[in-house]
């Protein structure tokens, strides 16, 4: 049986780099929604800093992807167990273009909700 994710984080940031998520347990991140709610097309970054909270080139998982207006993207694991590793202290963080334009949504499985699944 397989450890049920759920909702980790929802942000909705101004335009500047900001942490989505800190874990404070080992995290395995398998869904990334990011949905555009404003009526003009933005752009998104997504970045992974597992020992702290740098957010720029060196962490970037996506970097000024774009999403056009009223639309929604979904970045999902291919498969269980490829998702993204977040140690604790790690940090998932989002950047849109756009003040308050992108709603970033982000999914997963604790280590201590996939412990009880054993």
């Amino acid at each position: 049986m397989f450890a049920q994710g759920s909702l980790l984080a929802q942000v909705r940031p101004s335009a500047s780099a900001s942490t989505a998520y800190t874990s404070t347990l080992r995290t395995e991140v398998t869904h990334i929604i990011v949905c555009n709610t404003s009526g003009s097309p933005a752009a998104f970054s997504i970045y992974h800093d597992d020992d702290g909270t740098t957010f720029d080139q060196t962490t970037a998982l996506f970097w000024s992807a774009e999403i056009a207006a009223d639309t929604t993207v979904s970045i999902i694991s291919d498969a269980i167990g490829s998702g993204i590793t977040v140690t604790r202290g790690g940090s998932i963080g989002v950047k849109p273009s756009v003040d308050r334009a992108l709603t970033f949504s982000v999914y997963g499985v604790t280590e201590e909700v996939a412990r009880g699944n054993r």
